[in-house]
């Protein structure tokens, strides 16, 4: 193939990556989450210079679109401390729901860069976050095809 019909980011490696998509929701984090986005900005920054060291040119392009979202997400970061009255779900907070099962699960409704599902942390955007919000002790709602009753707001 003659060299006219090769790119220069086929010569050294780099990717021609797309941007990390950002949220159009207010970029609302919990007290900790500064402390995240600092540590997660951080962690690109020492994977930067791993990357120019080695000459990796496409893991150098993968982390600087990386540090460009999260420096963005930074800088947008609004703090929101949970409200005294937790008489309704509300941002910050952790809910306790009892299912239909009688088995119970507990959610604290966080930024979206803040969620992870596993620990129990559920973007305050998600289905189960809108779902959730404002709902008060005793409420039923429906999630993820199944009732629940809040019974617990903390």
């Amino acid at each position: 193939m003659s060299r006219a019909f090769v790119k220069e980011s086929d010569q050294d490696g780099a990717e021609s990556l797309p941007e990390r998509s950002i949220s159009s929701h207010p970029n609302l984090v919990t007290a900790e989450g500064p402390k995240m986005l600092d540590t997660q900005i951080r962690e690109l920054e020492a994977a930067r210079e791993a990357a120019r060291a080695a000459a990796d040119n496409a893991m150098l392009a993968r982390i600087e679109r990386d540090l460009r979202y999260w420096r963005q997400r930074r800088a947008t970061a609004r703090v929101v401390l949970p409200p005294a009255k937790k008489d309704r779900v509300r941002f910050g907070l952790r809910v306790t729901l009892r299912l239909d099962d009688g088995s119970e699960m507990k959610f604290r409704l966080v930024g979206e860069d803040e969620a992870d599902p596993a620990k129990g942390l559920i973007s305050y955007t998600s289905p189960i976050g809108e779902t959730l919000m404002s709902q008060a002790v005793g409420d039923d709602v429906e999630l993820m095809g199944r009732r629940a009753t809040i019974v617990a707001i903390d």
